[in-house]
């Protein structure tokens, strides 16, 4: 009989601890499950959040795309008044051939040859040159934002020796020329001097070949160029 107990007690004690052992393990899984649901919860909420924060930057850049295309737009239809209004002022040297305006978006260039301004191998403006450069710097005169680049060139045609002590080079002569023509834009015209730029570019960006008399008339010129204020920084740092 005590036999029969003992057994029976070991059963009993066995199936307690078997019990015990099933519950506490499903008691740590079960926590374990908590754990990891609440971890999941918390990557949900960062993820939803992230999510909403992507959504909103791209709104944003949606929105500052269409603000900056719209004033692109505004800005590339100004340009266009003042390449409209250049034309018709400049009719009959563009007829001649002595001016050629030219617009490409938000970039306006004034192509002069150098006769219309300078005598040969000079940099001294003449009367009638000075007459162009008004009209044209009054039109320019008017534009918002943008800077007025006076470039130099110059065809390969070494300085004479009758000029050369003053020009030893073409980089001095062109450089001499788009110094004059930004000191009339600044004291005649009253273009602000912060936008204007003087760069003299010699002979080494031609338009023509230096072959023949008539490429070297088109490379002995002065390019106005209009240009945005960041654009003509970075290209001016290019050179």
């Amino acid at each position: 009989m005590k036999a029969a107990v003992i057994v029976v007690s070991i059963i009993a004690l066995a199936l307690a601890s078997a019990t015990f052992y099933f519950f506490s393990a499903n008691n740590k899984a079960q926590q374990e499950r908590d754990t990891l649901q609440i971890a999941k919860d918390e990557l949900t909420g960062e993820a939803q959040i992230l999510q909403d924060e992507k959504t909103a930057l791209a709104r944003e850049l949606e929105a500052k795309v269409t603000e900056i295309s719209k004033a692109k737009e505004e800005e590339i239809a100004a340009l266009k008044g003042t390449y409209e209004a250049l034309v018709t002022d400049m009719k009959s040297e563009i007829e001649q051939g002595q001016i050629k305006i030219t617009q490409m978006a938000d970039r306006l260039s004034v192509s002069m040859v150098d006769k219309i301004l300078f005598p040969s191998g000079e940099a001294d403006i003449m009367p009638e040159g000075l007459k162009v450069l008004q009209r044209v710097g009054k039109v320019l005169k008017n534009t918002q934002g943008k800077i007025i680049r006076v470039e130099g060139h110059t065809d390969n045609v070494p300085i004479s020796s009758r000029l050369i002590k003053q020009f030893p080079t073409n980089w001095e002569l062109s450089t001499s020329r788009a110094t004059n023509v930004v000191r009339f834009l600044q004291d005649k015209v009253g273009i602000e001097a912060k936008r204007l730029q003087a760069v003299g570019l010699s002979e080494y960006q031609p338009v023509a070949s230096n072959s023949t008399p008539a490429g070297r008339s088109q490379n002995r010129r002065i390019e106005i160029a209009l240009l945005p204020e960041i654009a003509a920084v970075t290209s001016a740092s290019a050179k």
